[in-house]
């Protein structure tokens, strides 16, 4: 009788023989995971160029800050002095005017970027957990909130808690774009690497400390006096002012430090450790990003850069956000990839 079903499950094929999962099932479920990014190139570029103009976004709100551009176009939004598209008369208006036009770009993008997943959403990589169409959903409703808050900024005349607000929406968009990117196959992410959990939860921890140090970088950029409270680099050489402002910089000074050793250990520990290429890549590329903008920050301090040369030190730490982040979305997605198919062979084993 047994030779009899071995026979049957033999003429079934190997799916009898291993409970409904035969080895073509299983290989085409490691390879879904694999290569399940080939079909998306459209989403890839619109992913992209969405992450790409969302960071010359934020960099670009650094100029309008810096320029003292801020009610270039008075209080008025979305128009600007009553015009969509006011005569460029005046250096502040062209540079407000122009941040707010970047703005429509990046909507735009968006907007696309979600239209064409939205249309795609049966193929595979797109709709479903762990698809494109999702980040794009989240960062479309996130856009359309970062342009409230734009408004909300020039309606109370540059409120600094507002415009920190703005800030980390923003670079919260960037975020879910980086995610958008990753889903749709970019980042040189192909899934058939591991990494370890402790590299994931050191990158992730990262992250709660870069978002810190933006906000903090901010509101020193932002509270009056803030700015200027701490003369010297590294260590405060001379106190212009005192109180909240002082204490403000310092923190983020010394949260600034933290995290820069932090990076070091986790882009060593993950060379030393020999982890997926694709985030150890992502490691070295963020420590790299924090000891460039390190130098920047002393180049602001020590040499009194011109204020247009003063964004490259927010360019260069929305770098920095978006390295971490990167990197600790290619650990836990490598992980979840690694999980999956160890699902698969544990499945396959178990109905053998």
């Amino acid at each position: 009788m047994n030779e009899g079903k071995r026979r049957e499950a033999t003429a079934a094929g190997p799916a009898a023989t291993h409970g409904g999962l035969s080895g073509s099932q299983i290989g085409d479920g490691v390879e879904h995971r694999r290569g399940r990014h080939g079909g998306l190139p459209l989403l890839r570029r619109l992913a992209y160029l969405a992450t790409g103009l969302a960071f010359a976004q934020i960099v670009f709100g650094a100029i309008v800050r810096i320029t003292g551009s801020g009610m270039g176009c008075g209080d008025h939004w979305p128009t600007c002095q009553g015009f969509l598209f006011p005569p460029l008369e005046r250096p502040d208006l062209i540079v407000e005017v122009t941040h707010r036009y970047i703005a429509a770009t990046v909507t735009l993008a968006i907007i696309a970027l979600l239209v064409a997943a939205y249309t795609r959403r049966a193929q595979r990589g797109v709709g479903g957990p762990g698809g494109v169409l999702r980040p794009a959903m989240l960062a479309t409703g996130l856009v359309l909130v970062a342009a409230v808050f734009g408004g909300i900024t020039v309606k109370l005349s540059l409120n600094p808690y507002v415009i920190v607000t703005h800030l980390a929406i923003a670079m919260t968009l960037l975020a879910v774009l980086s995610i958008a990117v990753l889903r749709a196959g970019g980042w040189g992410f192909d899934g058939t690497e591991v990494a370890s959990p402790r590299t994931y939860r050191a990158a992730r921890a990262g992250v709660i400390l870069a978002f810190i140090v933006l906000v903090m970088g901010a509101l020193t950029a932002n509270i009056l006096g803030a700015n200027a409270s701490c003369q010297g680099f590294p260590w405060c050489s001379r106190i212009a002012v005192t109180g909240a402002p002082l204490y403000i910089q310092v923190t983020h000074r010394v949260l600034a430090f933290l995290l820069f050793f932090h990076m070091i250990g986790v882009a060593v520990t993950a060379h030393r450790r020999r982890e997926a290429s694709q985030v150890r890549v992502a490691a070295w590329i963020a420590l790299g990003a924090i000891v460039l903008q390190v130098v920047v920050a002393a180049g602001m301090v020590e040499m009194h850069l011109p204020p247009a040369w003063r964004s490259l030190h927010q360019a260069v730490g929305t770098l920095v956000w978006l390295s971490i982040f990167t990197l600790a979305a290619l650990a836990r997605y490598s992980l979840a990839e690694h999980g999956a198919r160890e699902e698969l062979v544990r499945a396959a084993a178990a109905a053998a």
